[in-house]
């Protein structure tokens, strides 16, 4: 039977689903294998079909509206006889009455094993398919995994190893592992269905059943009729890269709502953007005119001399409105709508905020915001936000739907030293949207790292295109908000949006190389390592440490991440010989026994290296001993006057070199080997620092405050190889 013949038959009955019958017919266009299966009309002929399959055999009732079969008694397994299989027909149409379109009679097949598939649309991203643990208890025990559709066979492969019970794939108590390849084709075809059948809404194979010989056959199927619920609007309201690209690169900026009140928002930004030495044109603009902080301030928009390029405006909302008009005039294009009072405080504020973008499209002027904390470029050295933070010029650009969460970033960026490209805070996205942000970014050359903060998309497939795309060149770190209940509830309130279910979310991630966290510091964490090191080839990882508890430590947390800690081989074991003391362990980690000769830790670190089954170091506790001698060389002057204090000067000034030479030796060999080095700090001041340079190099020293940052971020690196690898 022609596919659209069932789906028009369908519609004129008006049914929302297909029968069971014509689901798997569906399913068998599409590669999926469907258990074979005769339809009967009555009791005589049910026994015919019976006979012909071979007993035993299963019956169904069979009809578009005959939903939960096993509930209302319509389905019956394990006939054995003609007899059974009549009486069994007799009791289906009882109970099915006029809603009964047939009988389905299938043979009984045999299978320990149960998986569930299928297809759904998500407002946000439209079509996913699922897979997971199937049978009566798919929805206790949740072990499935997601993809939007168009599925690639690396990303249905990636779905078999993504569930909990992944060893329910292999050779199972006598029965034979399972056939892959006939797997992935089946979730790659529920994949197109999603693409190429817009009126599918939903489909259900549970169980698709894994039989002794290692094969897949869907025994039950339900395809849903309906439209897809995906909002596509936004697609054509997408904002020129270049155009967005200027806000970031003012040679003049108007601050409208200007004040000498110290601490508004007026009087906070054109302050802050002057001190750090901003080198464009200043405009303050305040209907009472006068000076603020030695400036002159214009009455209006159209009193400021020359042309600006970026408006940045903090009067009450029910005054913005009125901008428009005198921003066009004025041939302003940029606006930084840094005022509140919009969407996120209900339905009257969403309107206005609806109102101000229609009248801004039309005067030809890019919003972002409004409800947001401003933006900073430090490579100009303009900075506009809302709090003092001024982090260095670097690589890595930054985008939060959250202003408070944006600069809070910027804040430990500043303190560890990692360098930024630019900050956006995108507010409530009334016109610039974060898949805006990930499309100009994408292809600015002095960004190499993104770093997210989202609550919730404005259209899930152009972010989930976005993303990709972006992933292939350089990686996107991300934090969600909203992962919870709770979190979601405060998310809509805050962005006055939407969220997507979280699993489906995690889902985009994963096929989009975006690298998902779920602290804030992992996010620089991970950008200082992705701004400073060279990718980890593989997830193989030698150990370096100065004392064993730490080496141990690390090695169970590399295991928990999927990292490998692999046995030395008897010829490195043979030259570290030489060099260490008789009783250290020869095992990975290499326990360099508290060693205090400088050149032993280079030496140990780059055996490890070169050894070709080692994809990346961890070296514990050669870094920060500065601190732990220092203070000893307090000790050591307050209580033994026979030490001077210039010797002790001597030996600190001495660790203090090492460590600088540690650093260059460690840059040098990533660049020699391309392969990264993860350091541990053995301690600490309370302004941690992360990031070490070397002057004239590209690549950086990393050194965490423990053992699990470290690790987290090979995991995460390595993570991201994979992606680029599939």
């Amino acid at each position: 039977m022609n596919i659209r013949n069932l789906f028009e038959k369908a519609r004129l009955s008006g049914n929302k689903s297909l029968t069971e019958h014509e689901s798997k017919l569906l399913l068998k266009e599409y590669c999926i294998p469907v258990v074979n299966e005769i339809v009967a009309s009555t009791e005589d002929e049910a026994v015919r079909a019976a006979e012909k399959i071979g007993f035993p055999v299963v019956m169904k009732g069979l009809g578009a509206t005959l939903l939960h079969k096993t509930e209302r008694g319509l389905v019956h397994l394990n006939l054995t006889d003609a007899d059974s299989v009549r009486k069994a027909a007799g009791l289906i149409r009882a109970e099915a009455g006029n809603e009964l379109e047939g009988i389905l009679v299938q043979p009984q097949i045999h299978g320990k094993r149960e998986l569930v598939a299928g297809l759904f649309r998500d407002k946000q991203f439209g079509p996913v398919v699922m897979f997971g643990i199937g049978g009566i208890f798919t929805e206790a025990i949740s072990d499935v995994t997601f993809r939007v559709a168009p599925l690639s066979d690396a990303d249905a492969k990636d779905m078999l190893e993504d569930i909990r019970a992944k060893s329910l794939l292999g050779d199972f108590r006598g029965e034979k592992a399972v056939d892959r390849n006939q797997l992935i084709r089946a979730l790659t075809g529920l994949s197109r269905i999603g693409i190429e059948y817009p009126d599918i809404a939903e489909i259900d194979i549970n169980p698709l059943l894994i039989t002794p010989e290692g094969k897949i056959c869907a025994v039950d199927a339900l395809a849903v009729i309906g439209k897809s619920a995906t909002n596509r609007e936004e697609e054509e309201q997408k904002i020129d890269p270049l155009l967005l690209g200027k806000f970031f690169h003012p040679k003049s900026i108007a601050f409208v709502g200007a004040t000498a009140q110290l601490g508004k928002w007026g009087h906070i930004l054109p302050t802050m953007t002057v001190s750090k030495g901003y080198e464009g044109d200043i405009r303050l603009v305040n209907p009472k005119g006068g000076t603020i902080a030695g400036k002159e301030v214009f009455k209006s928009v159209a009193d400021i001399p020359g042309p600006v390029d970026l408006a940045v405006v903090t009067i009450p909302a029910a005054g913005v409105m009125d901008l428009i008009p005198q921003f066009k005039a004025k041939g302003i294009r940029n606006m930084l709508l840094i005022t509140s009072g919009f969407a996120e405080t209900g339905e009257q504020g969403r309107k206005l905020e609806e109102e101000l973008v229609v009248k801004a499209r039309e005067a030809g002027i890019l919003l972002l915001g409004p409800n947001t904390m401003g933006i900073c470029n430090p490579h100009i050295r303009f900075y506009c936000t809302g709090s003092p933070v001024w982090p260095r010029q670097g690589s890595t650009s930054v985008v939060a739907q959250s202003g408070n969460m944006g600069t809070q970033l910027l804040a430990f960026a500043e303190q560890q030293g990692i360098g930024i490209r630019c900050f956006a805070g995108s507010g409530n996205e009334g016109m610039i949207t974060i898949e805006d942000c990930i499309e100009a970014i994408e292809n600015d050359e002095k960004t190499r790292t993104l770093m997210l903060y989202v609550e919730s998309v404005k259209n899930g497939r152009r972010f989930f295109e976005a993303a990709r795309r972006m992933s292939k060149k350089k990686p996107i770190i991300l934090l969600k908000g909203g992962r919870t209940k709770a979190g979601q509830k405060a998310a809509a309130s805050h962005t006055g949006a939407m969220a997507s279910d979280s699993r489906v979310f995690d889902a985009v991630c994963r096929q989009t190389g975006i690298v998902k966290v779920e602290y804030p510091m992992d996010m620089l964490d991970l950008s200082a390592a992705f701004s400073s090191l060279p990718l980890p080839r593989g997830n193989r990882v030698g150990i370096m440490t100065l004392g064993g508890g730490w080496g141990v430590v690390a090695a169970d947390l590399c295991s928990e991440h999927g990292l490998e800690v692999p046995e030395l081989p008897p010829e490195l074991v043979e030259r570290i010989d030489k060099i260490l003391p008789p009783y250290w362990s020869r095992s990975n980690p290499v326990d360099i026994v508290g060693q205090n000769e400088s050149s032993i830790a280079m030496i140990i670190t780059e055996e490890l290296l070169k050894w070709e089954g080692c994809d990346a170091v961890i070296n514990l506790g050669i870094m920060g001993r500065t601190i732990l001698v220092g203070r000893v060389m307090e000790s050591v002057a307050s209580a033994d006057p026979t030490y001077s204090s210039e010797f002790l000067n001597v030996v600190n000034q001495e660790l203090i070199r090492f460590e600088e030479k540690y650093v260059e030796h460690v840059v040098n060999l990533m660049e020699k080997y391309d392969k990264p080095i993860f350091g541990v700090s053995i301690l600490t001041m309370g302004k941690e620092q992360t990031l070490y340079r070397v002057r004239d190099k590209r690549l950086k020293g990393v050194f965490y405050p423990t053992p699990e940052r470290a690790v987290k971020a090979y995991a995460r690196m390595y993570e991201y190889q994979r992606f680029l690898n599939r």
